[in-house]
């Protein structure tokens, strides 16, 4: 049994690695097509480097990943501290409409944002309402649930007595919060914020509905490659994409493996010390 186990398990890896690795070699061929695989080549980066509206793709999609992602961030922290402060029921209530978003189809979120900019863009007499700030604002919209998430686990963990002591100590709230709260669920919020960074950058179908021809994010811009062959500059794109994805995750990995050894070395001390 536990042979089948092993080859089940490497039977699976194969099917969801090979296409990846299959794309990463491809990316480094001379040839025209990744049914023309030869000769080890830069090739490919060189082309993608020289397509100007391509690497702009890229650019938008990086910009609107890091800005969603740090303004997600610093409303999902505040949003967690007021949910952590309510009532039970009433954490409950807000949890579950927080979770609506990450249940929801992306495409009901998408047609329903869009609607909603169209309208807001008829109201204000505005004729192309789509672009950059409805994309970020979409953007920001669903990474707020997976930074409140991140940070929320954090938030119960704290013992609420040290914050209280350094209110009796004559502390300020807001101060107490950055000298005693802060710095605890600093991991989880660097975490949420990986997180958004990584949905922000891999998102289409959000962005295909709220994106205009002034402004269009690198998934949206690949999608029109999609009904022709594809261009070998197109799988080092993937690769390079593939590659920040995969960073991303190995920091957050990191980070959350040395904050899960940095508990658990505290509850380890009070032991050592009876």
């Amino acid at each position: 049994m536990k042979r089948f186990n092993r080859i089940f398990t490497v039977v699976v890896f194969l099917f969801l690695y090979a296409p990846i690795f299959l794309l990463l070699v491809a990316s480094f061929s001379g040839g025209r097509s990744i049914n023309d695989l030869r000769d080890f080549s830069f090739h490919q980066y060189k082309e993608l480097f020289r397509d100007r509206s391509m690497m702009q793709a890229m650019l938008n999609s990086i910009l609107v990943a890091v800005l969603s992602s740090l303004i997600a961030t610093v409303l999902g922290t505040m949003a967690a501290v007021g949910i952590h402060s309510m009532g039970k029921k009433m954490r409950s209530v807000v949890m579950s409409i927080t979770n609506i978003p990450m249940t929801n189809p992306e495409i009901v979120t998408g047609i329903s944002l869009a609607l909603l900019f169209v309208f807001v863009g008829r109201l204000f007499r505005i004729n192309n309402v789509m672009g950059f700030l409805t994309i970020l604002i979409a953007h920001i919209t669903f990474n707020l649930p997976y930074v409140i998430l991140s940070v929320m686990p954090k938030l119960r963990q704290l013992n609420k007595h040290l914050t209280e002591a350094a209110l009796d100590l004559g502390c300020p709230p807001t101060k107490a919060f950055f000298k005693v709260v802060l710095p605890q669920i600093m991991p989880s919020i660097i975490s949420g914020a990986l997180m958004a960074f990584t949905m922000s950058l891999d998102d289409f179908v959000i962005s295909y509905f709220v994106s205009g021809a002034t402004f269009e994010t690198l998934p949206v811009q690949i999608y029109t490659y999609t009904k022709k062959p594809l261009p070998g500059r197109i799988y080092a794109l993937f690769t390079l994409l593939f590659t920040i994805i995969l960073f991303v995750m190995v920091l957050m990995n990191v980070l959350q493996w040395r904050e899960t050894q940095r508990r658990n070395r505290k509850l380890v001390m009070p032991t050592n010390d009876l």
